[in-house]
């Protein structure tokens, strides 16, 4: 391997900009050196707590014994014959223990992909094939990938969709239930009423898809409300109700999947729930779990992919679960929303600028506006923030449609005293910079 010894993240940051095209964003000049459970050390020795996850992929921490020695192990066996062609056992053990661990009184299959995008994409062949309709409803904010299809479905232009159309025809975005920025339960079903009198025939719509929590678009949680009412709506009119769990699952709202809230309260399940990022571990994997006479529609040959389900990301997805089990992790998802929420709260309380702290389990996030006015988001501050909370030692991701929010990803895994140090050091942020 070519590797510069002793390098810098400058020079480092030099050759990818000489090598790499400009659309591959990067949040940070850093490059990493090596990784354990929420820390992370770069390339010229620095530590930094990990409050990025990798964007929601590490709920199980960086390399966790568990999910390394369960690799190794595979790789020690096979690691790839391209499921379709020579099966092997672990797909079909992971496929049986998550469709037991999805809310849903009737009869499920599952299949597995690489990535979040693909796992979007076969949703909506499933879908149409299943209802044979076409048209799609997706919402504001939403962020369901980078593809062409994720792409059109995606309720968020830059930087996602810009200079990329034509996108594929027949998806339509209704209102996503914001209370904070002026938009009710109500709102969000009319908009849906709206496009069913003014653009496409309820009749003509195969599937409505949301994230429970949306992650992109800002951490706003759909209200219980809202997704009682989309249920009865998808039920009265024969639409497939899509959960796109990618960011939410595998812990992250203080259950498994965040529809098991749902059902909880007494809303029925989604027909098909989507899941990729943390049940992976760090290795790509995505999965299409669903009502089996949905997921049946399409004929042989339909789905799949080369990669779809490699022996490796299977192995570690079991690991995930046996480690979620063992370690209790659902149970440590609650605990740390709440330590993360009152941490916030105390901030806030110092802070004009933060002028909401929400989250559901360990999916918590502040939004930034400038003088306390929610009519002005502060995408600058929250850019110095994480700028200068980054100096001081902790990596954090901003999102959110109007780029004013802060949102927290950190690991499960991490210990109490690293929240409270990571905590600290965003307090810190604040003093200098807001």
């Amino acid at each position: 391997m070519n590797r510069e010894p002793h390098a810098t993240n400058a020079a480092l940051m030099a050759r990818r900009r000489a090598a790499l095209p400009s659309g591959l964003g990067q949040t940070y000049d850093v490059f990493v050196d090596r990784a354990e459970n929420a820390e992370v050390w770069d390339v010229e020795g620095r530590r930094l707590i990990d409050f990025a996850g990798g964007i929601a992929v590490l709920n199980t921490g960086h390399r966790h014994p568990k999910i390394m020695a369960a690799v190794s192990a595979q790789l020690d066996r096979y690691h790839h014959t391209c499921f379709q062609v020579l099966a092997y056992e672990p797909y079909v053990e992971l496929a049986e223990r998550l469709i037991a661990k999805t809310p849903g009184n009737f009869a499920k299959k599952a299949f597995f992909l690489s990535s979040g995008a693909e796992a979007v994409e076969n949703a909506v062949k499933i879908a149409r094939a299943a209802t044979k309709r076409q048209a799609i409803i997706a919402f504001g904010g939403g962020f369901h990938g980078r593809t062409l299809m994720g792409m059109a479905l995606t309720g968020k232009v830059a930087p996602y969709k810009a200079g990329f159309g034509p996108f594929p025809a027949e998806v339509y975005h209704a209102k996503f239930p914001n209370a904070l920025h002026g938009v009710s339960t109500a709102d969000a079903i009319a908009s849906i009423e709206a496009l069913f009198k003014y653009d496409v025939e309820a009749a003509r719509v195969a599937a409505i898809i949301l994230e429970p929590v949306q992650g992109e678009g800002g951490f706003y949680i759909a209200p219980l409300d809202f997704v009682r009412a989309l249920r009865a709506l998808c039920d009265q009119h024969g639409i497939v109700l899509i959960a796109d769990e990618v960011q939410t699952g595998a812990g992250r709202t203080g259950t498994w999947l965040t529809c098991e809230q749902w059902v909880a309260a007494g809303i029925g399940a989604p027909d098909i729930v989507l899941m990729a990022k943390s049940m992976g571990g760090g290795f790509p994997i995505s999965a299409v779990i669903g009502r089996a006479e949905i997921m049946d529609a399409p004929g042989p040959g339909g789905l799949g992919g080369t990669y779809a389900g490699s022996p490796v990301a299977c192995a570690a997805a079991l690991a995930v679960l046996d480690v979620f089990e063992e370690e209790k992790l659902v149970e440590r998802s609650q605990a740390l929303g709440v330590r993360l929420t009152a941490g916030l709260k105390a901030i806030a309380a110092k802070h004009a600028s933060i002028q909401d702290v929400r989250g559901l389990g360990a999916m918590v996030a502040i939004e930034l506006f400038k003088n306390g006015d929610v009519h002005q988001p502060d995408a600058d501050l929250t850019k110095r923030i994480c700028t200068e909370a980054l100096s001081r030692g902790l990596v954090l991701l901003s999102c959110g449609v109007y780029s004013n929010v802060i949102r927290i990803l950190v690991p499960l895994t991490a210990s109490d005293a690293l929240i409270d140090e990571g905590l600290a050091i965003l307090a810190a942020s604040f003093d200098t910079q807001a």
